[in-house]
């Protein structure tokens, strides 16, 4: 059993001085930042898949024991480059295929360190998808036809199409159901209690927060400039029962979220009530949990 707890990407040029030490440069970034959790959410592969020489060094400047997850690319699950989705592209086109064996080659020489990758989708208006049918088809296939190797989580973000239906296809194909902290969707105990919110052996929750939100009053993420107090009080109290049972449970905060994604991790590791002991072989951000 183990809670491990980490930011949405390592890359902010911001945190110098704040979490990074004055003066680290970028290549030093992610091996300090390894020191201090014990796992990361790669946002960039979103953006670009990672040569094989990039993904070595992510490899090389970890500890043992470190966990690195990954956004699977944008032309896969937005289609392009294009503003608006491109409905025809998203999971199917030649370059989607092509584009996801490409990544999953790549993100395989993480080894163990590699942890689930993150199928993170749009929120998808009518003009993408007049229905979800067409859609949840679709990503049934998809999920279907990936390599069972890999643990993948999958967002959603059109709430009016998470439904029992939605889940089981998440649970045939064993992937998580990414619990989001969204302005526009609900957070895991607004639901129904008759939906089963937990999809695979493990869980995944990403605290991303309001962007416009955030951006009006800061350009820096140097430090929070949000009140979540209140809000991470009620996402420990939801996680406490949840990271007790058995499987790895994954949290990422965003800056976004508050501003500063290192301090929204910490806050959240000290509700949460667990403390770190010396000598466990765990690493900050990785939670001892239960019975030793």
């Amino acid at each position: 059993m183990a809670l491990r707890l980490g930011t949405s990407s390592w890359g902010e040029k911001g945190w110098v001085g704040t979490f990074y030490p004055p003066g680290t440069r970028p290549l030093g970034f992610l091996g300090h930042y390894a020191g201090q959790f014990g796992s990361v959410e790669a946002d960039n592969t979103y953006y670009r898949i990672p040569s094989a020489r990039t993904i070595r060094g992510w490899e090389e400047r970890t500890p043992l024991g470190f966990t690195l997850c990954a956004k699977f690319p944008r032309s896969i699950v937005h289609g392009g480059t294009g503003q608006q989705p491109d409905s025809a592209a998203i999971l199917e086109s030649p370059l989607a295929r092509a584009s996801s064996d490409l990544f999953l080659e790549r993100m395989q020489l993480m080894g163990a360190k590699l942890g689930p990758l993150l199928i993170q989708f749009p929120y998808f208006n009518r003009s993408a998808f007049p229905e979800r049918g067409p859609f949840l088809e679709r990503l049934d296939r998809f999920l279907g036809e990936l390599p069972g190797d890999f643990r993948y989580a999958v967002e959603l973000r059109n709430r009016q199409w998470v439904d029992e239906s939605f889940l089981e296809i998440l649970k045939r194909h064993r992937a998580a159901w990414v619990w989001a902290d969204l302005p526009y969707m609900p957070r895991p105990w607004q639901w129904s209690e008759g939906l089963e919110l937990q999809t695979a052996d493990f869980t995944y929750t990403r605290l991303i927060g309001d962007r416009k939100a955030t951006n009006a009053l800061t350009e820096t993420f140097s430090r929070p400039v949000l009140d979540k107090a209140e809000e991470l009080l009620r996402w420990a109290d939801y996680l406490r029962p949840v990271v007790a049972g058995p499987g790895d449970h994954f949290v990422f905060a965003n800056n976004h979220y508050a501003g500063h994604g290192p301090a929204t991790v910490r806050e959240l590791r000290g509700l949460l009530g667990e403390s770190l002991e010396e000598g466990r072989g765990q690493r900050q951000g990785e939670l001892p949990l239960g019975p030793p």
